[in-house]
């Protein structure tokens, strides 16, 4: 039996692309995920999205583009509230490629390269007849 005004949990089949964004935690705010798919940083199965309105369906691909970096997600779920980060994580498979090798730090050197030390400067002097 069922109490009036009591109503069941409704199937969530597609929901709003800022609404996926801000539950599945890839921005902070709703305001910013909204922000963020109206600017055209979102690509749904890699067509543009230009409005936060965008519907999103389960095994929708999202390539979102946030600060010199790119995610791809694939949506797995979809959620009433916004939980917390391990329910975000449900809401999405991570597809983002392995980062490439990292170059080597500035200041790392081969040993050789580079400018010559005190020593070895000193060696030059003395090979070429400089400072007795």
């Amino acid at each position: 039996m069922q109490r009036s005004g009591v109503k069941p949990p409704r199937r969530v089949d597609r929901q709003r692309i800022d609404k996926w964004l801000w539950h599945a935690r890839v921005v902070r705010t709703r305001s910013a995920a909204s922000a963020l798919a109206a600017s055209g940083h979102v690509r749904v199965n890699s067509e543009r999205v230009t409005a936060s309105s965008h519907l999103l369906r389960m095994e929708d691909v999202v390539t979102v583009a946030l600060d010199r970096r790119v995610r791809v997600l694939k949506v797995a779920g979809f959620a009433e509230r916004r939980g917390g980060s391990e329910d975000g994580r449900a809401l999405y498979a991570d597809l983002t490629p392995a980062p490439k090798a990292a170059p080597p730090p500035v200041a790392a050197r081969e040993p050789g390269a580079g400018r010559p030390t005190k020593q070895e400067r000193r060696a030059i002097d003395r090979l070429q007849g400089g400072e007795d």
